[in-house]
């Protein structure tokens, strides 16, 4: 049975199904190296379908599923850590990542994907930031304010962030792309169940972020889907982006792992074991070689509900 909506959930409902989703959307596939490189430095990510088998992306559905499952009884009010019914895999773990899954282990090191990631930087010596992702909930009816989730040392406020340039002549929207997340689909992603917007050729733009109240409408509409399960979406993390409505009867998850180019460092936390890591590929091991737990250290997994939410903007 159908559950019950508000009548202006319905409203967006049916708005979105007819209206949501980046037109033209170009979904590649893992072959076709040379064009995702050129579509990504174009608008900034670059979806490429076929990265997981269906086998891969079963086990990647089911062991998110039982992490949102631990993580939900938490949070029975459902207020989330990303806003009403929005959470952060990462920020919902002692360690502040997924890696001592197996599941997210999988993705470390795939055979479509390590190519691209390593066309992208013109090298195999990148590295593992972190895995983690989020997944929304029926009922998250609102739109998360555009953003990006890199910044400068000054707007950060926080030594942690590593770029700061003292003459004010460059900022990281300048430089070659520093920092790629993978966001990997366990289910497909629809017009209604939340799908990531993107604003395309953004990654260097030093223009403010547009406000909810400034935010023209064809942004908004600007998602990442329709795209099929055991797709990945590649994104430049400079680029603007933001979540959107999951207005369906399903949870939308995309787990995540994250990569510094080369050339670029920022602190990085232990989030996996020496055991687990030594069960990777040779090249996994080296691309988890900063944030592997010290051999003789225990890691210490489990779930908090984590961060202060941000702001997020309801229905119109």
């Amino acid at each position: 049975m159908r559950m019950q909506v508000a009548p202006d959930v319905e409203t967006l409902r049916e708005y979105l199904s007819r209206h949501n989703g980046i037109r033209g959307i170009e979904i590649l596939e893992p072959r076709e190296i040379e064009r995702a490189v050129r579509v990504f430095h174009r608008d900034g990510f670059v979806v490429v379908r076929d990265i997981l088998t269906p086998e891969q992306t079963e086990f990647l559905r089911s062991g998110a599923n039982e992490v949102i499952a631990d993580i939900l009884t938490l949070d029975p009010e459902r207020s989330g850590n990303r806003g009403s019914h929005r959470y952060s895999f990462g920020e919902s773990s002692l360690t502040r990542a997924m890696l001592h899954r197996p599941e997210w282990q999988m993705l470390i090191d795939l055979p479509t994907l390590t190519p691209i990631i390593t066309a992208l930087f013109g090298s195999s010596e990148y590295m593992v930031r972190s895995g983690g992702g989020d997944f929304c909930l029926p009922g998250a009816h609102g739109y998360q304010p555009l953003h990006s989730d890199m910044r400068d040392r000054e707007e950060a406020g926080t030594p942690n962030s590593a770029f700061a340039d003292r003459r004010g002549h460059l900022t990281t929207r300048d430089l070659p792309c520093p920092y790629i997340c993978v966001n990997f689909m366990p289910t497909d992603s629809t017009r209604l169940n939340g799908p990531t917007r993107q604003i395309l050729g953004t990654q260097h733009s030093r223009e403010p972020f547009p406000s909810p109240d400034e935010e023209p409408e064809w942004m908004r509409l600007s998602t990442v889907c329709p795209a099929p399960a055991g797709s990945v979406q590649i994104r430049d993390v400079r680029t603007w982006h933001g979540g959107t409505p999951n207005v369906s009867e399903d949870v939308r998850a995309i787990p995540n792992i994250e990569y510094y180019a080369p050339w670029f460092r920022e602190p990085v936390r232990p989030c996996i074991s020496w055991e687990d890591r030594r069960k990777l590929s040779e090249h996994g091991q080296r691309l988890t070689r900063y944030v592997v737990a010290h051999s003789s250290e225990e890691l210490v997994t489990g779930h908090v509900l984590g961060a202060t939410p941000p702001r997020f903007v309801g229905v119109r």
